[in-house]
């Protein structure tokens, strides 16, 4: 199976009001929408996830180890306090942030980052308690690390959704050089860990019990999780990873499933020499997609909200290498088609969440990044 995109219309109307203040005059034509790109908030350093706090604010992490607060489309100027020391190598940085389902009564913001240093780092989840006025974490404490530790700042995962019982999952990576532990259950490497929301090990996870592996594991068998997300047509949980060159995936998540890698792979190791002789194997999970060449998959969502009602449980994918973003169809837990959007903006995308509000809003990587939200074009 290969990823084949529809081209995407750019209709550029010269003299066209912008929709809303800083929106730009551009209007990305699609199969079932039409609509422009608003630049939120900019001068955001190489920012990596967003959280839509009630009230129509935001949580936004730099990758180099800053919180930042967008407050009523205004970046302020200074970060907010109390996150741990954050260790900024490479891919590792302050990562995926997920609010407490109860964020209201209970104040928890958790997230994600790298821990330690160039030489020896590991994924950690954090959680603390936001003040009323949004610029400090309280109560700051570490509920997770990764039991091995590992050299160089790569594949760290870290993105964080909480399921319907409570429960959140965190995505890892398998470290990069370290890609055979993916297939050891005694580490966390290349895994999804499933946690309570204090951090201590649900008691109905797939290993809780089990002798030699480490209990928090989800599932298995992983090169670099940095998408995850809940499709609300089947409450099945969708995540995809980064593959080499080639193979980039996306599953359908089931407790305990092994989903094979390094073992079986659709892509190349970067020198051309392959990863496998396999793309098949008994007891290992196949993909519902994958692409080859890699677009480098950055976040997803599925998208439900009243801006974009053709739009209704369709999933969206950011592409970093790619540099534009994907809307997939979906039919109960199929894909039955697909589209590429904004392939001329230039910009890698990073993250891709929904708001309240029912906008969709993007993540741009870069030392300049942005948040941009996507408002619909009504005919």
């Amino acid at each position: 199976m290969r990823a084949m995109a529809s081209t995407l219309a750019l209709l550029v109307l010269s003299g066209m009001m912008p929709a809303t203040a800083g929106a730009q005059t551009e209007i990305f034509e699609t199969e079932q929408a039409d609509f422009t790109l608003v630049t939120v908030a900019e001068g955001l350093d190489h920012p990596w996830s967003l959280a839509a706090l009630p009230g129509g604010n935001f949580l936004v992490s730099e990758r180099a180890g800053a919180l930042r607060y967008v407050e009523q489309g205004t970046l302020r100027p200074e970060a907010v306090t109390g996150l741990p020391r954050v260790m900024n190598d490479n891919q590792g940085g302050l990562l995926g942030l997920a609010l407490h389902p109860d964020f209201e009564t209970t104040r928890w913001v958790y997230f994600a980052y790298s821990e330690g240093s160039s030489s020896a780092n590991h994924t950690a989840l954090g959680r603390g308690r936001l003040s009323e006025d949004g610029r400090a974490l309280h109560e700051v404490e570490t509920l997770f690390r990764v039991n091995i530790d590992k050299a160089r700042g790569y594949h760290f995962g870290g993105r964080i959704v909480f399921q319907p019982d409570g429960t959140l999952v965190l995505t890892l990576g398998d470290g990069g050089l370290y890609r055979d532990e993916a297939q050891n259950l005694g580490n966390h490497l290349g895994s999804v860990v499933r946690l309570n929301d204090d951090g201590t090990v649900p008691f109905d996870n797939p290993y809780a019990s089990a002798r030699g592996a480490q209990p928090e594991i989800y599932t298995w068998g992983h090169r670099n999780v940095q998408g995850i997300a809940f499709n609300p047509q089947t409450g099945s949980l969708w995540a995809h990873e980064h593959g080499p060159r080639g193979g980039d995936e996306i599953n359908i998540l089931e407790p305990g499933r092994n989903y094979g890698w390094p073992a079986i792979s659709y892509g190349i190791n970067y020198d051309g020499t392959p990863v496998s002789d396999a793309t098949h194997a008994d007891g290992m999970e196949q993909p519902v997609w994958f692409w080859d060449p890699s677009i480098a998959p950055s976040a997803m969502a599925f998208y439900q909200g009243e801006e974009f009602p053709d739009w209704q449980g369709d999933l969206f994918i950011g592409a970093l290498a790619g540099e534009h973003l994907v809307r997939f169809e979906i039919e109960g837990d199929r894909i039955i088609s697909t589209e590429e959007l904004l392939s001329g903006l230039g910009e890698r995308i990073r993250d891709v969440a929904v708001a309240p509000d029912g906008h969709l809003y993007l993540l741009t990587d870069s030392r300049d990044g942005r948040m941009l939200r996507l408002d619909r074009v009504i005919p």
